[in-house]
C-alpha cells in the first residue's frame, strides 16, 4: 500500500498540487485521472521521488520515503518498477537486454539467474521468444510488453505506468489494459496507472483518483462513475467517452 499525505508542489509562483491525500491499495489497480497540465506527472514524480514535494509524505508501506534516509531511499527505489510512455526501450539494445537492465543496475545476483528472470518475466507478458529482437522489428503493443517486462522482472511491489496505452490501437490498449490488471492480482503488487483514456478507467479502475486543477475532486471506483455530482468530474467523463467512441468509430 501506497499513502500520500497533504502533497503540495510549486514552481515558482505556480502551484501544480494544492495537498493531495490517497491510498493506493496493494493488489489492485489504482488510476490517476484528469486533463492534461492537471498535476497527474508531476504527483507521479513526487511518488517516486524524481522531485521532491515542497510539503506531505509519501508512504510506502509505513515506510516514509519523502523524509527517509539514504538506505530506506535506495530500498524502496529496488522495489519499484516503471513502465514508461512508448515503452521508453533502449533501441540499440536486444530484448533480453533491456529487459535485463534492472538487474544488472540493481543487484548482484549471477547471470544464470538473471536470465531466468528475464525469460520468466517474457513468459508472462507473451514474448518468450522475443529474447534476440530489436525495438525496431517490435510492434506498439509488443513495446509495452517488453516495458511491462522491465517493470516486474525485479519482483517489484510497486509498479508505476504512465500513460501505458499511448499510441496504441483501442484493441491493443485492453489487451495491456487486462495484462496490468491481471500482473497486478497475480503478484498481490500495488499499481499506479497514469491515465486519460476511458477504457482504463472503466475497465480496470479499482480506485481511481480524479485531479482538477492541482486538487483532488473524487476519489472512488469505476463502478460509482456515473453517479458522481461534481460538475468538472462529470464533464471530463463525458467528453472522454465521446471521444473516445469517434476514436473507435475511425479505427
Amino acid at each position: 500500500m501506497i499513502e500520500i499525505l497533504n502533497i503540495r508542489k510549486s514552481f515558482g509562483d505556480k502551484t501544480v498540487l494544492h495537498g493531495i491525500d490517497g491510498v493506493f491499495e496493494q493488489g489492485k489497480t489504482n488510476l490517476i485521472i484528469g486533463t492534461s497540465g492537471t498535476g497527474k506527472s508531476v504527483l507521479l514524480k513526487c511518488m517516486v521521488g524524481l522531485i521532491s514535494p515542497d510539503e506531505g509524505q509519501v508512504i510506502y508501506d509505513g515506510r516514509d520515503f519523502t523524509n527517509a534516509d539514504r538506505a530506506t531511499i535506495t530500498s524502496i527505489r529496488r522495489e519499484i518498477g516503471m513502465l514508461f510512455q512508448g515503452g521508453a526501450l533502449f533501441d540499440s539494445k536486444s530484448v533480453q537486454q533491456n529487459v535485463i537492465f534492472p538487474l544488472d543496475m540493481l543487484t548482484q545476483m549471477p547471470l544464470d539467474e538473471k536470465l531466468d528472470r528475464v525469460n520468466s518475466a517474457l513468459q508472462r507478458v507473451g514474448l518468450e521468444n522475443a529474447n534476440q529482437k530489436m525495438p525496431s522489428e517490435l510492434s506498439g503493443g509488443m513495446k509495452k510488453r517488453v516495458g511491462i517486462a522491465r517493470a516486474i522482472v525485479n519482483n517489484s511491489k510497486y509498479l508505476y505506468c504512465d500513460e501505458p496505452n499511448s499510441g496504441l490501437d483501442p484493441q491493443t490498449a485492453i489487451l495491456i489494459d487486462e495484462l496490468i490488471n491481471e500482473i497486478t492480482i497475480e503478484y498481490n503488487i500495488t499499481t499506479i496507472v497514469v491515465t486519460h483514456d476511458m477504457n482504463s478507467v472503466m475497465g480496470i479502475g479499482d480506485n481511481i483518483l480524479y485531479l482538477y486543477e492541482g486538487r483532488k475532486l473524487w476519489e472512488g471506483t469505476n463502478k460509482e462513475l456515473f453517479n458522481v455530482d461534481v460538475k468538472e468530474f462529470r464533464e471530463f467523463l463525458y467528453a472522454n467517452k465521446l471521444m473516445q467512441a469517434v476514436k473507435n468509430q475511425n479505427m
